[in-house]
């Protein structure tokens, strides 16, 4: 039953993927991030209420710290949707996973005692430069359609969901609940919306247009409730790898909507390019368990 909320949740990412794409048309990134904001925090303080979960915290300063860090990594994301086929955005997003694995890496070579072994590396980090050498494969349509800067985007989108996993990871190590944090990632991604606003100005407002900005807050926040209850199922620590590489079903996903929705027209190179970077994910994702076991896996 896991396995199938975690597929759940990878295809609600997917889906409000293709609700951001088609609402970019229409709207700026900072709207988009707005709206995700505020229709967030509605969902999970219903939510919430539901469940019985206050949401006071004893943790405002980590919470806005990972808002920081997260609305950043969501803004570059709904960029790089708005300006790159989804199948390819969603998989630079998805790279959080092995920038987490190159910090894992860099962290062990950095603290390493001299005349002590550690585990061996090497695999990690073969897994790495794969992953990367995939970049290289997928972006190269785009630099030839001169979208190379969203394309860096894209990938420090995927950067900035490593710094933000790893921040939530923190504030659940300090016994809160996974609902507080999504919500006050909510609040955060509001004001951060909201201030940027004032710079970047609102859009002409439309009904018809504004119909795919529900979907966006609910989408997301149905995803990271999906993707939280497949780990809280998991039983052991093969439970716990196998949901994490369900995850990357969302591209998959991803690319289906990008040839059936959008007709996005990637060459093979960058079709290759993708399964590389799957593959090595995975694999990244097997051996940084191996080497960190009690670490739980990124979100989105």
């Amino acid at each position: 039953m896991q396995a199938v909320w975690m597929l759940f949740s990878s295809f609600m990412f997917a889906s409000m993927g293709v609700c951001v794409k088609y609402a970019s048309a229409h709207f700026n990134s900072a709207e988009l991030v707005f709206y995700r904001g505020v229709l967030g925090i509605v969902f999970m303080a219903a939510y919430a209420r539901a469940s019985g979960t206050s949401l006071r915290t004893r943790f405002p300063a980590m919470h806005a710290w990972r808002s920081v860090i997260g609305v950043m990594s969501l803004s570059a994301w709904f960029y790089a949707i708005a300006h790159l086929p989804l199948a390819t955005a969603m998989t630079l997003n998805y790279m959080s996973g092995v920038w987490i694995a190159a910090f894992l890496v860099g962290g062990a070579l950095m603290l390493g005692k001299p005349g002590k072994k550690g585990p061996n590396q090497g695999p990690l980090v073969l897994a790495i430069l794969a992953s990367f050498a995939g970049v290289v494969m997928l972006l190269r349509p785009a630099m030839g359609q001169n979208q190379t800067f969203a394309g860096l985007i894209g990938l420090m989108s995927g950067l900035g969901a490593a710094f933000a996993y790893m921040q939530v990871m923190a504030i659940g190590r300090m016994g809160e609940p996974e609902i507080r944090t999504v919500f006050y990632f909510a609040v955060g991604t509001t004001v951060a919306g909201a201030l940027s606003l004032l710079v970047a100005g609102v859009s002409t407002w439309s009904w018809q247009q504004a119909l795919w900005l529900p979907p966006i807050g609910i989408l997301a926040s149905l995803g990271q409730l999906a993707m939280t209850k497949a780990y809280s199922m998991s039983a052991n620590h093969g439970g716990t790898l196998m949901v994490a590489n369900l995850q990357y079903s969302g591209i998959v996903f991803a690319a289906l909507y990008s040839l059936i929705l959008f007709g996005d027209d990637i060459p093979l190179t960058g079709w290759a390019g993708m399964a590389l970077i799957i593959v090595s994910a995975v694999a990244a994702t097997v051996l940084r368990a191996r080497a960190a076991p009690n670490a739980p896996a990124e979100e989105h």
